[in-house]
């Protein structure tokens, strides 16, 4: 018995040698990177397959968002202007209250 663990253990610690010296010895691979124009190429090509799969809206689609667009920004801008009248308004009486 005493013969089959020294066989054991002489067989695990050379099963256990060889792959410790494998990781020494193996140098990671460089892995060479794309030149310039093979990468810009490449994402020309790339997006150009993206832009197939866009579902790009209807010109009447387009012309109805365009047109909300603008009435929010007309409203947005008077409600602006109100305010803007409303606050020097009241800063303009608040000035004349205290000067005299």
């Amino acid at each position: 018995m005493a013969d089959n663990e020294k066989l054991e253990q002489a067989n695990a610690a050379e099963s256990a040698a060889p792959a410790k010296k494998e990781k020494s010895d193996k140098k990671p691979e460089k892995k060479s990177k794309p030149g310039l124009f093979t990468r810009i190429k490449q994402w020309c090509k790339e997006t150009k397959a993206e832009l197939k799969k866009v579902q790009w809206p209807t010109w009447k689609q387009t012309v109805n968002n365009t047109l909300i667009v603008l009435a929010f920004c007309v409203v947005v801008g008077l409600c602006i202007f109100l305010f803007d009248k409303l606050a020097g308004g009241l800063l303009s009486a608040l000035t004349n209250l205290f000067k005299g």
